[in-house]
């Protein structure tokens, strides 16, 4: 498996526009992160950015598994970029 980052946006007021998917957006992380396939995911401070890293076979497949999260189809991530990643350290 690869590693992949994960570097996006955030609708403004996300804090708020995010509460009603919030209990299942955090319920799916959690299940991504038991799987292996979610390294780690958060929100930069302030909430304008989300960053986290992926365990994954293709940068396909990541946008496929975020595409698929509540966040992006209510809108309150507005882009999603990934790339390939090398852990250097």
């Amino acid at each position: 498996m690869a590693r992949f980052v994960l570097w996006g946006t955030y609708c403004d007021d996300a804090l708020q526009k995010r509460e009603p998917f919030r209990d299942e957006h955090l319920n799916r992380l959690k299940q991504l992160k038991e799987s292996g396939t979610l390294v780690t995911l958060g929100p930069t401070e302030g909430s304008t950015h989300v960053f986290g890293v992926f365990e994954s076979d293709s940068v396909s497949s990541v946008r496929t598994l975020l595409e698929a999260d509540v966040y992006w189809r209510e809108g309150i991530w507005t882009h999603l970029d990934v790339y390939p990643w090398i852990q250097a350290f």
